[in-house]
């Protein structure tokens, strides 16, 4: 998270060091029956890239522009626990947060009894707790698990996590450019995935905070935290939850001149910077807050950084 920037998610584990491992990411081969999952029909072309909207400034949204991308497919869910569950198994592979030994939680997920022993806070953003060996499978500490939420969205994965995935189901993680012409579903421009209404016709169309952040969540939507990665009507490309849910990762590396500084056809920003880029919002933006689930909208976060509201989804090529 770039310091100064109104944020739902937090900075996690960045200026410490890990507990020492061998390079698990070296050691992972690609696995050679492909993961079953849902993919788009094959996406590319030209689409108008970005937005005018300046509330948050440093985060680049703009100007707006034309950009090419070249033809792949998306996934067409986030990464869920079950399917990281497999890469799991198969390899052995141990997630940054475990080797940190802890990682941020919301506080409105965790029990109330546990609160008052939970003094890890992040400075800035109380509702951000340090909960040690939270991790993918126990998302809200020892006393949680993924088995009623196989279907969710894998969270406290990292973005090496995420490319240590990738590099095992013979997948990657989409650019910037392609993560929005998906996420945009064949539409030009409009604020979000499925239009400039954010719900019409008084449909929720998406898993983001109801109510007042961070205080109070009426769930009116149907979810507090995650919701399942097939929750709510997919956009024009077939994809679920590109807005809230979970953020996801990005393979570039953040920077604010984005859409002034990357190519107009395949645009990705190689120059090394402290952070990657996130897309899409989680369960926990507001729009008094984070509204960061209009489908231009970026935020980023270090590498090595995990939380109860972070995840990602792959692509192929066409």
């Amino acid at each position: 998270m770039v310091e100064g920037r109104p944020q739902c998610c937090v900075q996690g584990h960045a200026g410490q060091t890990p507990a020492s491992s061998d390079n698990a990411l070296s050691a992972i081969s690609p696995n050679p029956v492909p993961v079953p999952r849902k993919w788009s029909a094959p996406i590319g072309g030209i689409f108008r890239m970005g937005s005018d909207d300046t509330r948050f400034p440093d985060d680049g949204e703009g100007p707006i522009r034309a950009v090419t991308v070249s033809t792949f497919v998306i996934a067409c869910h986030a990464v869920s626990n079950l399917q990281f569950g497999d890469f799991v198994r198969a390899t052995g592979y141990t997630t940054d947060a475990e080797r940190y030994g802890w990682s941020f939680v919301f506080d409105g997920l965790l029990p109330q009894a546990s609160r008052a022993d939970l003094t890890g806070r992040a400075r800035g953003t109380p509702w951000w707790v340090a909960v040690p060996h939270a991790y993918w499978a126990q998302p809200e500490g020892p006393s949680s698990t993924v088995l009623e939420r196989l279907d969710h969205p894998v969270v406290h994965v990292s973005w090496n996590d995420a490319r240590a995935y990738c590099k095992w189901s013979g997948t990657r993680l989409p650019t910037e450019a392609e993560w929005e012409m998906a996420a945009r579903g064949g539409l030009d421009q409009a604020i979000y995935a499925w239009g400039n209404d954010l719900q019409p016709d008084g449909t929720h169309r998406c898993n983001i905070w109801q109510g007042v952040f961070p205080d109070h969540n009426t769930a009116d939507d149907g979810y507090f935290g995650t919701a399942p990665v097939h929750a709510f009507e997919p956009n024009g490309y077939g994809l679920h939850n590109v807005a809230g849910n979970v953020w996801e990762w990005c393979e570039d590396y953040f920077s604010a001149q984005y859409h002034t500084t990357t190519a107009s056809i395949d645009p990705l920003v190689v120059d090394p910077t402290p952070y990657r880029s996130l897309r899409g919002g989680s369960f926990l933006c507001h729009d008094s807050y984070c509204n960061r689930y209009r489908v231009a909208a970026r935020s980023s976060n270090t590498p090595d950084s995990a939380a109860s509201n972070i995840g990602f989804r792959v692509v192929r090529p066409a």
